[in-house]
């Protein structure tokens, strides 16, 4: 199978984004879990803001499975560079294609194939790194978002994730299938669940995030992330390195330089 084979699947790991044991009980009623989940999120948005990061650079490697058939794989290279508090620029080099996507606020620019487009806001929607980091937001930002992805924040339970108590914003015990937020109050998000259209028909998005290392006073990067599709091992994402506070420049973020230049 040839990497053009795994089609749009590519376009969702492409996507600047780990297995839990569960033992836990749920915390019923609307407003009380409302409650729940608003404190958790604020403790960790808390804590967060003490941490000292203005930008960072992660290299990783990408391997992306075929959902039909796990032995079909492709293997390539990302380097995410994040400047806070919204731009961030991932290129990959998978099977000989090169891809630049550059996020700015609220523009997408995408280099792929030789072209280099804006994306639409939809697509500029699904960028979840702002998500899963969320340096300089609020809860209350975070809440709202997580709600317009159809998380009810109204739902949480407590669950056991290698002996560690995480919050579960969206989803009762026994339900691995609404829309809902995994959060770690050190790590932060650990899993991410949402629904994903996939030519045209909605599909169960799982994203995990494991082996969490300290690589700043205060903050903790998942070195290894996965994404599943209806259940279905789609791509796995190996950190190399994390590199914080490097000083980036903010003409590595400029999306009119990239859209009027020549290929970088």
């Amino acid at each position: 199978m040839t990497e053009q084979g795994f089609g749009p699947y590519k376009e969702i790991v492409r996507r600047p984004t780990a297995c839990l044991t569960l033992l836990g009980m749920a915390l019923f009623g609307g407003s009380a879990a409302a409650e729940d989940a608003r404190l958790a999120v604020e403790q960790f948005v808390s804590r967060l803001s003490e941490v000292s990061v203005s930008d960072m650079v992660v290299s990783q490697t990408l391997t992306l499975y075929d959902p039909q058939d796990s032995r079909q794989q492709v293997m390539g290279e990302q380097r995410l560079s994040i400047k806070l508090p919204a731009r961030q620029r991932l290129e990959t080099d998978l099977a000989g294609e090169r891809e630049v996507q550059l996020l700015s606020g609220d523009r997408l620019v995408i280099q792929r194939g030789g072209k280099i487009f804006e994306a639409p806001p939809v697509e500029r929607a699904r960028q979840r790194a702002h998500t899963l980091f969320p340096f300089r937001r609020t809860a209350a930002d975070l809440l709202v978002e997580w709600q317009s992805l159809g998380v009810r924040t109204d739902v949480t339970q407590i669950v056991r994730v290698g002996g560690r108590a995480v919050t579960v914003i969206g989803a009762l015990q026994g339900d691995r299938t609404s829309p809902a937020v995994w959060l770690d109050p050190d790590y932060g998000v650990v899993r991410f669940v949402a629904r994903e259209d996939v030519r045209g028909r909605p599909k169960l998005l799982d994203l995990a995030f494991s082996e969490h290392r300290k690589v700043a006073a205060g903050f903790f990067y998942p070195f290894r992330q996965e994404i599943f599709l209806d259940g279905k091992l789609l791509s796995v994402t190996r950190v190399r390195s994390v590199d914080v506070n490097v000083g980036l420049p903010d003409s590595l973020f400029d999306t009119d330089a990239l859209l009027e230049g020549p290929s970088r």
